[in-house]
């Protein structure tokens, strides 16, 4: 079973990964983490602190001659913006005569206030740093692990951004789409790649330049801007999670996962919030059975995946998840992000040590995140997938895992 800690503050020395369960013998190096982190900080929007940094990992544990050993893996991406803050971070006794003022204004829509009134602080940067969305790059270090991890055996996990604000894509999104399973993964993958060279990452492009526009316009205006982004898994066999334990159901550990990316407010499932409005014939995906398949025999590790395989369903309305397993069909979610909270044109707040009302302190922020949101949002869910099929799959290596789903995959084939 997987499990990760994260540590370390916005403004502070490092943060730091440390990752466990995950298997021996899987390739991987810093590039591959690198990578992901890069796709983290670009986006039309961001503030100046991605000028600053350039996040690059140094894996300190866990891997030897470019292959993971078994043990925790521990992955550091040093800040280098903390040279700037030296003083105001200092982890020693606190100098009285340092000039480092206390910040005493929350911000509404923080955890601010919330997290000095239950850790009994008198400084709200106490909470602020720990809080910031920073923290997310440390996630997608882990995330990173478990795409390759999860890449071994055929699955992809791709994200892109369907609204910013009230500009939303009017192309079909992936939960709309039908045909046979070599169609729709096509689809979802052309998607995909057409989000990668978008700023905004969208695939549609004339929306992606409303986006734009949107932004600048918040940006004038001292406002920021939240959005909608999809995450779509591909390469998922029916069977994974469990309907016997609510903390085993899939759904449930994927929304805890999305929710817990700072400004994520809402998670659906497929269809999601829509399934409400509908007639339940409107709604739930007819399954259908073929007997002749076509299988393909990946160049990678004589994998099996049966493309076409013999239950399938016409529709994707339930997003890939039934009673808390996957069900064969891509996994289609959806997370709405809010308007970052920091505003450049101060929301009222009261001063938590003289109790007089102020305008909110201004701390440097994004216009508008949702583009890196939704590749943090890969990371967690990656991070989700892999947890469920070593929990299925089980082993401590790679291969013995592999062994272990092709044998899985062959009782499919017979079923």
């Amino acid at each position: 079973m997987l499990r990760y800690l994260t540590a370390g503050e916005s403004h502070g020395k490092c943060l730091t990964s440390i990752l466990e369960g995950a298997p021996a013998n899987l390739t991987l190096s810093e590039e591959d983490i690198n990578k992901e982190l890069g796709r983290r900080q670009i986006g039309y929007g961001r503030g100046g602190r991605m000028v600053i940094e350039k996040d690059e990992v140094k894996i300190t544990s866990g891997v030897r001659f470019g292959r993971t050993l078994g043990s925790p893996i521990t992955m550091v991406i040093h800040n280098r913006d903390w040279e700037n803050w030296k003083e105001v971070m200092e982890t020693g006794v606190r100098c009285q005569v340092s000039g480092v003022e206390d910040i005493t204004r929350p911000r509404p829509g923080h955890a601010d206030l919330a997290g000095v009134l239950k850790y009994d602080h008198n400084d709200i940067r106490n909470v602020l740093e720990r809080s910031s969305a920073r923290e997310t790059a440390a996630r997608v270090a882990v995330g990173a692990v478990c795409k390759r991890f999860l890449g071994e055996l055929g699955v992809e996990i791709m994200s892109w951004v369907i609204g910013i604000g009230e500009v939303r894509s009017q192309k079909p999104e992936a939960r709309s789409q039908k045909g046979n399973p070599s169609s729709v993964i096509r689809h979802l993958s052309s998607l995909f790649e057409m989000a990668e060279v978008s700023d905004v990452r969208c695939p549609d492009k004339e929306t992606g330049k409303k986006m734009k526009r949107a932004i600048d316009k918040a940006k004038k205006n001292g406002n920021s801007l939240g959005g909608v982004f999809e995450v779509a898994v591909t390469g998922v066999p029916p069977g994974l999670g469990s309907h016997v334990q609510w903390d085993k159901k899939l759904d449930g550990n994927l929304a805890r996962a999305l929710i817990s990316i700072q400004a994520i407010k809402g998670v659906e499932f497929g269809m999601g919030f829509e399934v409400a409005d509908r007639f339940g014939s409107e709604v739930h995906d007819e399954i259908f059975y073929r007997s002749q398949k076509s299988e393909v025999r990946s160049q990678k590790e004589n994998l099996f995946w049966p493309i076409e395989p013999r239950f399938y369903r016409k529709t994707n309305n339930a997003g890939g998840i039934e009673g808390g397993m996957s069900n064969g069909e891509p996994i289609i979610l959806q997370a709405a992000m809010k308007p970052i909270p920091t505003l450049y044109r101060p929301l009222r707040s009261v001063d938590i040590e003289s109790k007089k009302p102020f305008n909110a302190s201004v701390e440097r922020s994004d216009i508008c995140a949702v583009p890196a949101a939704s590749v943090i949002g890969e990371s967690v869910v990656a991070f989700e997938i892999a947890n469920v099929f070593i929990e299925k799959f089980g082993g401590d290596s790679i291969d013995e895992i592999r062994r272990n789903y092709n044998g899985y995959l062959e009782y499919l084939r017979r079923f």
